[in-house]
């Protein structure tokens, strides 16, 4: 029996996870993309807390919300790149979530690095 698309994502999800780890100095940087938006959170593994996030559906970002969602995922890569300038994050570990490196997440990490990001 195959899997379905959710589940096969979620197998995916965790081999990459067994893998990617993130650290105060180092951070793991984790998207989710859903049919109309797309998130990512800059996360401490160590303590387990999230330190900053950004997504589409941010003040700045809705309100500017001209193109695609292609266009829209590199303000939101942008946007998260100022706030781990502003927060002192220059190095981080990209955690694409399970989704292919491609189209909006690909569009978000280029703009990330774009804005500074090293990964």
């Amino acid at each position: 029996m195959s899997l379905t698309k959710t589940e096969r994502r979620k197998r995916i999800k965790l081999r990459i996870r067994k893998k990617i780890y993130g650290t105060s100095d180092r951070p793991r940087v984790s998207v989710f993309r859903s049919n109309k938006q797309i998130y990512a959170q800059v996360i401490d593994d160590k303590t387990g807390k999230t330190i900053l996030s950004a997504s589409s559906r941010e003040k700045d970002i809705a309100s500017a919300a001209k193109g695609n969602k292609t266009d829209q995922a590199a303000m939101v890569g942008k946007l998260l790149a100022n706030k781990c300038r502003e927060a002192g994050i220059e190095n981080i570990v990209f955690d694409r979530g399970g989704y292919k490196y491609h189209g909006r997440v690909k569009s978000l990490a280029e703009a990330a690095r774009e804005g500074g990001l090293k990964f």
